[in-house]
């Protein structure tokens, strides 16, 4: 018999709740929307019919209700992929613990999670203000590097070709990984939608290639990451937590799709012209994807 999982492994409130996200059991319904701006969680359940209850600690709001039977829960992570391991551990525990006996449940829950959020593509023939689905991700975080992965065949084979673009001709001090979006979310819920492969990020400005005052140590990595193609795949985006996700939803046995709204396009160096209206207008089109799909 597995031994209760201690005080300081897994950190409960006084109230029982979850640490950080100060949750209770039953607080999370079985489809997670996540979002990395605060703001944004009332952007998407402004669209409930029913609000059960509201609730914040730190960056971590949370929201859960109804649109027709359909419950749903979303939850503010923050920016970055430490947050995601904060959110979806405690998510986890929140459905798969046992709270009062620090046991693991007999019965294990896979909760589908779905992140809506901002990105910046990096082909130019990606359009300014289109949705996109990532299919697989490369982290260039340290997260899972502290998670034991399963990864498929395929995926290892296009990670390889990605450190060799990386280290070839350059003393880059990175060691990516790779993680992908569950194969029957991407194909219901992605459903005629572009899809790509993304790369997740450790920060906003040199970490995307981005130049402003501090030099960066890597001045070519936006050009291998355009210009990577392995597999009959390529690169189309970054932003700052997909791959976290992807790889720890795996590792926890749960369901997980990033919706990426691309705000940007690094390569024709144009911004959306109406982001509050295009972010508006995606989170409806992702919710009656869920509401009817899912």
């Amino acid at each position: 018999m597995m031994n209760p999982i201690s005080e300081t492994d897994l950190i409960l409130n006084a109230d029982g709740s979850a640490y950080h996200l100060n949750l209770l059991p039953g607080d999370v319904a079985d489809t997670v929307i996540t979002v990395g701006d605060q703001d944004r969680v009332e952007g998407v359940t402004k669209y409930f019919d029913h609000i059960e209850f509201k609730k914040a600690k730190r960056e971590f709001v949370t929201q859960t209700g109804r649109i027709g039977n359909k419950r749903l829960t979303v939850i503010s992570t923050g920016i970055g992929t430490d947050n995601i391991d904060i959110v979806l551990n405690e998510l986890d525990a929140l459905v798969n613990i046992d709270f009062t006996t620090r046991l693991v449940k007999p019965e294990l829950k896979s909760l589908n999670i779905i992140r809506i959020g901002t990105t910046g593509a990096v082909q130019a023939d990606i359009p300014v203000d289109s949705l996109l689905v990532s299919e697989a991700a490369f982290g260039f975080d340290t997260l899972m590097h502290y998670y034991k992965q399963k990864i498929s065949i395929p995926d290892e084979v296009l990670l390889e070709s990605f450190v060799y673009a990386l280290s070839r001709g350059y003393d880059y001090k990175l060691i990516p990984y790779i993680a992908s979006a569950d194969k029957g979310l991407l194909t219901t819920l992605g459903e005629g939608l572009l899809q790509g492969v993304t790369v997740t990020a450790p920060g906003f400005y040199a970490p995307q290639g981005r130049q402003v005052r501090a030099v960066s140590a890597m001045p070519e990595l936006m050009e291998i990451i355009e210009n990577f193609k392995s597999v009959g795949k390529r690169i189309t985006n970054l932003e700052m937590e997909t791959a976290g996700i992807y790889g720890l939803a795996a590792s926890l046995g749960h369901k997980a799709l990033s919706f990426n709204i691309v705000l940007a396009n690094r390569i024709t160096h144009t911004f959306s012209k109406q982001p509050a209206e295009i972010m508006d207008h995606n989170i409806k089109q992702v919710l009656e994807r869920l509401t009817k799909q899912l």
